[in-house]
């Protein structure tokens, strides 16, 4: 998901460069899913004309003002009208949960668009530091979706978009006892 918003944002951005220009509503600042656009959150760009995104034209203004977007989207996004409208994220079958984690419990580099397991180790094993081989550690795979650092707190709240029923599994799952680890591709 993550990956198709980024090729079309790229797209957008050469197709602002390119032939004919055309003024359309560009974003001011970052917006998150679900948010309602204000006229604030919208200035006047130029983009090149003819091409094949449904790019929303500045006389048409109240297409966007007081509408939802679907995705989050970062600073200087042009709108499209496949842009607004009801959330789009998470997909169907998938739930973003949060969790915080202390130093320690993750990577320090983790960032959104990072694939990651989940791991949730028993209390029994977080005590004492060691695991038998009946103790059962649960582990999910996700993908990062937002990292946020409280400066009066040393909690990491991390957003993972995960299926829907690992999801509700996570956020069963006690306080101190969760890790993040960051793997490759797709695999735990």
């Amino acid at each position: 998901m993550l990956l198709i918003l980024g090729c079309t944002a790229g797209g957008v951005v050469v197709a602002t460069r390119i032939g004919d220009q055309e003024p359309v509503l560009v974003l001011t600042r970052a917006v998150s899913v679900g948010q309602v656009l204000s006229a604030e959150d919208l200035r006047e760009d130029s983009v090149s004309a003819g091409n094949s995104l449904e790019f929303i034209p500045v006389k048409s203004r109240a297409e966007a003002v007081g509408h939802p977007v679907a995705y989050s989207l970062p600073a200087e996004t042009p709108l499209t009208r496949n842009l607004l409208g009801e959330a789009h994220v998470p997909p169907a079958g998938q739930a973003v949960a949060a969790v915080g984690l202390k130093a320690g419990q993750f990577p320090p580099g983790v960032q959104p668009g990072n694939r990651v397991s989940v791991v949730v180790t028993p209390a029994s094993v977080a005590s004492t530091g060691s695991a038998s081989s009946s103790v059962q550690v649960s582990a999910w795979d996700a993908t990062v979706t937002d990292v946020r650092g409280n400066s009066t707190d040393q909690t990491t709240v991390i957003s993972l978009q995960m299926a829907q029923v690992d999801a509700r599994q996570l956020a069963a799952a006690p306080a101190g006892q969760i890790s993040v680890v960051t793997v490759h591709g797709g695999g735990r």
